[in-house]
């Protein structure tokens, strides 16, 4: 865990008009900031600024409208001292980002989709999270075939840290993420849950991102708000603390938080 009692708490801002989680609520900058402050103050310990959705199906954003979306955010939060992440698959916005002032580039593809992104990273010395990824949104669900998926999913994702680190990534910048809901069917993502100490064996922090998913929302009835599903978001999160998580990545940081606390009081009475 970050400090030996839980995990990092990532608040999620999506500055898109067609994020599945939120609609587009956060698509004005100043909206997005003043939501990032919220996060902040209801206990997230940093916030993840994306300007590109990768719900499935979900079609590529233009390169300089992403920078768009989230230079001016990333900029104003990180002036007010709050840590920051960006979302991104490109080289070209994640130098901007670290140039803004984010301390964590947060890469869903893990450096497949953009070549230039270990060297970027490699040169601004961020923190960076490696993905398991085997494709854009429009194709990845048909990708979801595996015989064993923590294995396979651990093994795909030790072949990029070795080849982030061939092109000048230091292995402490690295986290990783098993990239829950990409190419991802709903079993294979409980069965990574459950299975988090297969990915633990690289010897990386890692970040889990649960939140809001598909995987989440099967657990519900039909027709059930998107929001319904931070109940059982938080109960992973807590889950997931157990498991030694680095950090959780979320949309509902009360929950999240709540749940945490929860953790570390039945850990502390365990200790005594």
């Amino acid at each position: 865990m970050a400090d030996g009692s839980r995990p990092l708490v990532m608040g999620v801002v999506n500055v898109t008009p067609d994020s599945f989680s939120d609609g587009g609520k956060w698509f004005d900058a100043d909206q997005a900031i003043a939501h990032g402050v919220e996060l902040v103050a209801q206990g997230a310990d940093l916030v993840d600024v994306g300007g590109e959705s990768t719900r499935p199906g979900a079609a590529r954003v233009e390169p300089d409208e992403e920078l768009r979306r989230v230079v001016p955010v990333i900029r104003e939060l990180a002036a007010q001292g709050i840590r920051v992440s960006v979302d991104t698959m490109r080289a070209a916005t994640a130098e901007a980002a670290v140039e803004a002032g984010a301390e964590i580039v947060n890469d869903v593809s893990a450096g497949l989709a953009d070549a230039a992104m270990a060297e970027i990273v490699a040169a601004t010395g961020a923190r960076y999270v490696a993905m398991h990824w085997r494709g854009h949104s429009d194709a990845m669900d048909s990708l979801a075939e595996y015989a064993d998926v923590a294995r396979e999913v651990r093994d795909e994702l030790a072949a990029r840290v070795d080849a982030l680190v061939a092109a000048g990534v230091a292995p402490e910048q690295v986290i990783l993420d098993p990239g829950l809901g990409f190419a991802k069917r709903g079993a294979q993502n409980w069965e990574l849950l459950r299975r988090l100490d297969v990915l633990h064996e690289l010897g990386f922090p890692v970040l889990v991102g649960a939140s809001r998913k598909r995987f989440i929302g099967a657990l519900l009835s039909d027709g059930a708000p998107v929001e319904a599903r931070d109940l059982p978001t938080a109960v992973v999160s807590a889950l997931s603390a157990q498991a030694g998580a680095w950090a959780v990545r979320v949309h509902d940081v009360v929950s999240t938080r709540l749940a945490l606390d929860v953790v570390g009081a039945w850990q502390s009475g365990s200790r005594g």
